[in-house]
């Protein structure tokens, strides 16, 4: 009887070799983005793209700059869609002619956002937030705080500023490429490229 089991799995295990011998050849290896084959004077040449190579001397280097290729990935999409979503809205607003027709458009907008992007919003850090923030002002031209002012007015922009500073955010965070936010603009150009 043991005879038999044994065989059984060495039977099944190496039917299943090949099985797992391709999944391990289908991972892409850490430290090239894709490899195509090009065949040059009927030889078969591999082409490798490789991603960009980062050294830091330092740990908590290496760690901020992680965290921050973690966080675009997270918030860029969202950055993206408020650019969309904003367009639309000016369209939308100019259409309207009354003033009291806008009003209403933007607070109906107001309470789908919060619907909409409430649970999303509660998962992000502190951090998440202000990357957020600086994407919003890259992709739109403007700072959070500038679009509230726009579209919901002075005092609603106060209220909203107040409250993200009670919670260590600031809604006036502007974006800055060539200055402080040149490993952001990096990074999120790397993103955009699909090397990330």
């Amino acid at each position: 009887m043991k005879k038999r089991l044994l065989i059984l799995l060495l039977i099944v295990g190496i039917g299943f070799e090949p099985l797992s011998a391709q999944l391990r050849m289908r991972r892409r290896p850490r430290g090239y983005v894709t490899q195509e084959w090009v065949v040059e004077n009927g030889d078969s040449v591999a082409l490798i793209h490789l991603s960009p190579v980062r050294k830091y001397a330092r740990k908590p280097d290496m760690r901020r700059y992680v965290r921050m290729v973690r966080a675009v990935k997270k918030v860029y999409p969202i950055a993206q869609e408020a650019k969309a979503l904003m367009a639309s809205m000016e369209a939308e607003l100019v259409a309207l002619p009354t003033k009291k027709q806008r009003q209403l458009y933007t607070k109906g907008v107001q309470k789908r956002l919060v619907r909409e992007y409430t649970p999303v919003l509660k998962r992000m850090t502190i951090y998440e937030g202000q990357v957020l923030l600086k994407l919003i002002d890259r992709e739109t031209e403007s700072t959070a705080y500038e679009i509230v002012k726009e579209f919901r007015g002075g005092f609603v922009a106060s209220f909203w500023q107040t409250f993200a500073k009670m919670f260590g955010n600031n809604l006036k965070l502007d974006y800055q490429p060539g200055q402080r936010d040149k490993q952001l603009e990096q990074i999120v150009t790397l993103y955009e490229k699909g090397l990330l």
